[in-house]
This record gives C-alpha cells, structure tokens and sequence, in this order.
C-alpha cells in the first residue's frame, strides 16, 4: 500500500508574501470591504540566441547554455515568453538539463534593459506575477523604461515542478491536526513527515535534490545572458532578496541594479528564523488590534490586551472544537490561523481581518477560510493555482540544516510560545519535515558580502511581520556595496504598496542610477 501523503501541521512560513498572491489577494479583499544599464532592445520575436559578448568568464561546459539559441513566441496575449534550458546539476552539466518558463513584459518605449523579477517564496511565480499583477508591484515609470522578465524558478509552477500532493491530499493534509508536543503526537508527526518525504521523492525524481537556492541563483546568470544583458538588474522580494543576494555572492561583477526588498538575513539559522517571525507576527496584532478598535465595528472590546486574548481565546476554541464553513469544510485550527496571517502581510486589507473574525466569533469561519485558501492559492472548484507549498519544504530543506531532536525542538516551542503566545505553537517542530527529507542540506547559514558588486539597494519595513526590519539591516551591514532605504509602515515589502517616496527611490535608482542615500528613511 503506498503512504499516505500528509504533510505536519501548516507553518505560518509557508504564507510567503509572493507579490503574485498578494497581488490577487488586495482584489479579492478590496471586495470584501551602480553600472549603467545596456542599451540592448531585450529578445524579439522569433529565435534569437545569446550574444557571445553577455556571456561573461563561465566555464566552457556551461557555454551551450549561456549560447542556446532561446524561442520568443507572442503569449498570453500581450506578451513573450520562452523556455529556457538550464543544468539540473551544475556540478554536473553534460548530464540531465532541466527547463525555465519565463515570460517578458516589453517596455513601452526604447527599453534600458532587462529586469529579472522574483515575487518571494520560495515557490512564488515570478511567471504569474508578471502575467497578473505587473501593475501592482511596480509603476508605470519604471515599466516604461525596462522590460521586464517574470520566471518560475526551478522546481516552480511551470518549471520542471516539484509534485508531492495531488489537490485531494493536499485539502487532506491542509485538514490534518497534529499535537507534536505529546509524546503520541510525535511519532504521528514524525511519520507524517516521513511518508510526505518519501512521496515528494517518488513523484518529483532526481530534480528534488537540486531545487536549492544556489542552483536557482546560477540559472538567474544563463537568464540574463539568453536577456542578452551584460549585468543584472533584479527586483526581488522577500525570499527573492536571499535568491538575489546569493546571486551577487557568486557573480559579483554581473551585478547591475539589483533592489532586495523585505530582506532576509542570509546568516540566520532557521531557528533564528522562525522566532523572529514569531515576535513580529505578534507585534503585527498588536498593530492591527489597535487599529480596529478605533473603528466602530471592530469586535475586540476593551484594551488592545483584551483584544489580543480575544484572537487566543477564539484560536484555542477552535482548537477544541473545529467549526464548519458553509461549503461544509471543517476549519481547524491550523487553517484558522492560516487565513488569519494573510490579512497582516498589508494593511490595507485588515477590514477584511476584521469581518473574518466577528463572523467566526458568531461560529461562522466561512470568510477566515476563503483567507486560509487565498493564501494556500485554492481555486473555487479544489484545484490548487500552484505548487508553492510543496516548493517551500524542498527548497527549506536544502538551504537550512535544521534542528530534529525532540528535546531542542521542545525548548524551541516553548521560546516561540513565550515570543508569541497566540501562534508561537503553530510554528513549532518545524524541523521535523526536514528530518525526512530524502536529500541533505546544501548550505549553511552565513553573512553575505559580495565585494566587487556595484551598489545594492535593501529596502526594510519596520512593521514587516514576515520578514522582520532587523532582517533588513543585517543585510545592507552585510552587503559589501549596499545601502538601506526604510519605509515606516505597517506589512510585508515596500515597493509597489509604499508611498511615492519609495516609488521615486527605486525608480529613480534602476531608471537613472541614481543610488539613494543610505539610511534614507520614508514615512
């Protein structure tokens, strides 16, 4: 019989910010209440191959893919996209090749160059970010002067997917509830963990253990040479600030303009990870109790501390007893808590927060659950929009050797009870995945420099649930070339949904090279 494909409880983590799904999340939720950039034309329709000049110094068993001949067909109506060939292992690229499904935005005039995009994760589509929220997460100006190339990395979406759970057993595992802190709960979990490892194995082949942020990184410099740009210019959020700062460790000289906003902490263990985001998820109710109890129909009475105890004490009531939608799904917890994070990532859409939680304080989690399926992209018919969760575990457990002994993994529940004592627990035992996992880790937390870069642009948000603002000065301090621009606001990034102070920094910085001034602060 084969295993059961489960997965242990959902971590708040696997809710990245992915401008795509934050992008269609602000439309659903409106309804509920420096080197000069190349003057290259970027790709034409039709073939077109590399120019030997964007290669770069790459090693002569990498040059077929920097040279490979790459197809531009019309798509999506208004459009370009491609597929674009890449080395499974490039410790090993005459052996299996895998492919990249990218999608072009062209400027609307004379284009400056290419920027390459990547919306979060690990498992947002810079493909569908493009091809459905462009207009969100970025402005008009800056479209107007460069194209704009959305893929999938590796192991996402269209690219060479990562599959472990059919739609079925992915609403089964979203549905399981597992107490990892008894000792009965353990072991479930532990074997919940094992036969979703094992099946991820099964489904996905030899590609798994090559979905690492390295690899993704590498393929990004092959996308810039098929661009037919000599440098990068990269606009990357959240996780993509990882992807793009280990792109500019490796290939510090390809480096143009390269903006990493909601920056993650290349040094920081997943330990360290995971209890930041505890305190500032905590920090963000605050905010957002605070907030609604100064409108008139907020359901938290009282101070913002009985606020708060009112969100715990309607977790834990869910908790012991699950409530039913009115699709006749049964909410538990964990998807509770789920659609409830989705609303903090802005907050502009924390009026639809609000209706969530009076419904459910009525006994009615219809609307916490269409936030819950928002998040996990579940489409009204079952189906599921994307990988992305699936993607999360597999790159996780390649890029963070993480803690799998239970008693460390219990002092470290009890530290992210204490950070956070309304989702510290959800966020506990996550090693336990990864103890399973089929292949070993391929990195090790470390500060990145990438002396000889040209200069980086960090942006921080100092009410950033998902990617605390410490994260983002950790990185600035750590990048060699970069400065910090700070927006003092409330929800994950800045860029896009900032104010025109931020707009006119980034523009300005990828439109005319003109680098903001470190410690630059917008409010």
């Amino acid at each position: 019989m084969p295993p059961v494909r489960r997965r242990p409880r959902t971590s708040v983590r696997t809710l990245r910010r992915a401008a795509a799904a934050a992008g269609a999340a602000a439309v659903v939720l409106a309804s509920l209440v420096a080197c000069t950039p190349d003057n290259s034309q970027g790709p034409e329709e039709g073939t077109q191959s590399a120019a030997p000049e964007v290669i770069g110094d790459v090693p002569a068993e990498l040059e077929p893919f920097y040279t490979q001949e790459v197809v531009w067909e019309p798509c999506e109506e208004e459009f370009l996209c491609a597929s674009v060939e890449v080395p499974m292992d490039y410790a090993d690229p005459g052996g299996a090749s895998i492919g990249l499904e990218v999608i072009l935005a062209e400027a609307g005039g004379t284009p400056e160059g290419t920027i390459l995009l990547n919306p979060g994760g690990p498992g947002g589509s810079g493909y569908d970010t493009v091809l459905e929220s462009l207009e969100g997460v970025t402005t008009d100006r800056l479209r107007g002067s460069f194209n704009v190339l959305g893929f999938d990395p590796r192991g996402v979406g269209r690219s060479s997917p990562v599959d472990c759970l059919s739609d079925e057993e992915l609403d089964e595992a979203r549905a399981e509830t597992i107490d990892p802190s008894t000792d009965a709960g353990f072991e479930e979990a532990r074997e919940s963990a094992r036969a979703y490892a094992e099946q991820c194995a099964t489904e996905t082949g030899e590609l798994l253990g090559f979905v690492d942020t390295e690899s993704a990184a590498r393929d990004m410099d092959i996308l810039r040479a098929v661009a037919n740009d000599p440098k990068l210019n990269y606009l990357g959020f959240s996780y993509g600030t990882f992807l793009g700062a280990t792109y500019a460790e490796l290939f510090p000289g390809n480096v143009g303009r390269m903006v990493l906003d909601g920056g993650i902490d290349p040094s920081a263990s997943n330990e360290e990870i995971t209890l930041d985001q505890a305190r500032a998820f905590e920090t963000a109710i605050r905010s957002y109790v605070e907030d609604c109890q100064s409108s008139s129909n907020c359901p938290l009475d009282g101070s913002v501390d009985d606020g708060v105890q009112t969100i715990r004490s309607l977790i834990a009531s869910v908790e012991a007893s699950p409530l039913t939608a009115a699709d006749g799904r049964l909410v538990n917890a964990s998807t509770f808590v789920s659609g409830f994070i989705l609303p903090l990532y802005n907050d502009a859409n924390w009026p639809a927060l609000t209706q969530a939680l009076s419904a459910a304080l009525r006994g009615d989690p219809t609307i916490m659950l269409m936030l819950a399926d928002l998040g996990a992209e579940r489409n009204e018919d079952g189906t599921y929009a994307s990988n992305s969760s699936e993607v999360f575990s597999a790159v996780n457990c390649l890029d963070y050797p993480m803690e799998t002994d239970r008693a460390a993994m219990a002092g470290d529940a009890a530290e992210l009870e204490e950070a956070s004592p309304t989702l510290g627990r959800f966020l506990a035992y996550g090693g336990l995945t990864c103890e399973a996992w089929p292949h070993a880790p391929v990195n090790e937390p470390h500060p990145i420099a990438a002396e000889g870069a040209a200069p980086l642009l960090v942006i921080g948000t100092t009410g950033d649930p998902a990617t605390p603002y410490e994260w983002s000065q950790a990185l600035a301090d750590q990048l060699d070339s970069a400065v910090l621009l700070t927006w003092e606001a409330e929800g994950h990034t800045a860029y896009g949904r900032g104010n025109q102070c931020i707009a006119d920094a980034v523009d300005d910085y990828f439109i005319d090279g003109t680098v903001p001034q470190d410690g630059l602060v917008c409010s």
